[in-house]
């Protein structure tokens, strides 16, 4: 058996950004079409209005100042409101493999790792831009790396769940280096058009080299133990998928085809079950809240973010204790807490230990206790 670690992290940033006041110019002047064209059903009652939106609203309800896009003129556009994104021919590189080969680039590069030295590829995300041939196929080719690759969704615990996986066969032998990698295009399956929601998401990727400990040739955290775990829900949703040609062709846009989400419902249900979770993960490792330097979440909402980290440190964290990545990046489904992980980790000492903890939709939620070797 043997100690695996992460050596390398990546992220690829796009260059677009939209604050919440550009959104909100956007969605307020769509709201207003749309309720001076449906004024007369408004006025029966057949039709309810769409309230204006905020950048107050914004920020009270999620702690979200802007988010970054692969495309935001097509979002920011009354008569769009969603990313335009071009058709790419089967030739082409997916716009996934392509992000996914930056945030991969840089995360081998943390590594000192040539992407030949690669003998597993896991592309670990919330929506993958078709179902075959595998993206993470796409990727080890692009990239020159070797050994197998497949894809795996488990919406917003993707890539903890996928750590788990490839530590598990760092831990075993049976592939020697892995990444994980994360690209989340969540501008996509958002409905800009839906004042609930339509602040939530952003776009990113994120790459995490996985070795064996043994191999590392710089500093590295050796993953010391994963966990994961999973119970049904209908309360975050998105019900699109090759069935859609199957039905009614009246029903191919309708709302469920997005992420939809039954806010309050989540909130009372998944902060007890992230916060039981972390904290019998902990209790089984032996190690104590006053123990733990960094606490690395899933970045979905600030008001949930503080809830978990007082219950699992037993008081208000300190900034650096709970960093946020938040109110940059807005929700980037798997992508956060390895966002977080990447940009405030270094600081740590020897001996020091953090734990990584993404969690969502299934419901899902997977966490990853690190010590910085």
């Amino acid at each position: 058996m043997f100690k695996p670690a992460i050596t390398g992290t990546g992220v690829f940033t796009p260059e677009e950004t939209i604050t919440n006041d550009e959104l909100v110019v956007a969605f307020n002047a769509y709201a207003e079409r749309f309720n001076a064209e449906n004024a007369d059903a408004i006025a029966a009652g057949e039709v309810e209005p769409k309230a204006p939106s905020s950048t107050e609203f914004i920020v009270n309800a999620s702690g979200i100042e802007q988010r970054y896009v692969m495309d935001k003129s097509g979002v920011l556009d009354p008569d769009v409101m969603h990313p335009r994104l071009r058709e790419r021919s089967n030739d082409e590189p997916g716009i996934m493999a392509e992000m996914a080969l930056d945030a991969c680039g840089k995360a081998l590069a943390q590594a000192g790792r040539e992407a030949g030295e690669v003998d597993l590829i896991i592309c670990a995300a919330s929506n993958h831009e078709r179902p075959y041939p595998a993206v993470a196929i796409e990727i080890q080719q692009l990239l020159g790396a070797q050994g197998f690759a497949f894809d795996m969704n488990v919406a917003c615990s993707s890539a903890t769940f996928g750590i788990q996986a490839a530590a598990d066969m760092v831990r075993s032998g049976s592939v020697r280096c892995a990444i994980v990698v994360s690209p989340e295009i969540c501008s996509g399956h958002l409905e800009w058009r839906d004042r609930d929601c339509h602040f939530i998401f952003g776009d990113v990727c994120t790459a995490v080299v996985i070795e064996r400990a043994e191999d590392a040739k710089g500093a590295h955290f050796i993953v010391q133990s994963t966990r994961c775990a999973t119970q049904f829900s209908n309360n975050i949703r998105n019900n699109n998928g090759f069935l859609r040609r199957t039905r009614d062709p009246e029903l191919h846009d309708r709302r469920d085809m997005q992420f939809v989400q039954e806010g309050r419902k989540v909130f009372k249900e998944v902060l007890p079950l992230v916060s039981a979770h972390i904290a019998q993960h902990l209790a089984d490792e032996g190690v104590e809240a006053d123990r733990l330097n960094r606490l690395w979440l899933h970045q979905a909402n600030k008001t949930m973010n503080d809830f978990i980290g007082r219950k699992v440190m037993g008081r208000v964290p300190e900034a650096d204790e709970q960093p946020n990545i938040l109110q940059d990046y807005a929700n980037t489904s798997s992508a956060g807490s390895i966002i977080a992980f990447s940009k405030y980790s270094d600081d740590l000492q020897p001996g020091d230990t953090g734990l990584i903890c993404s969690f969502g939709a299934g419901y899902s939620v997977g966490s990853v206790l690190v010590e910085r070797a």
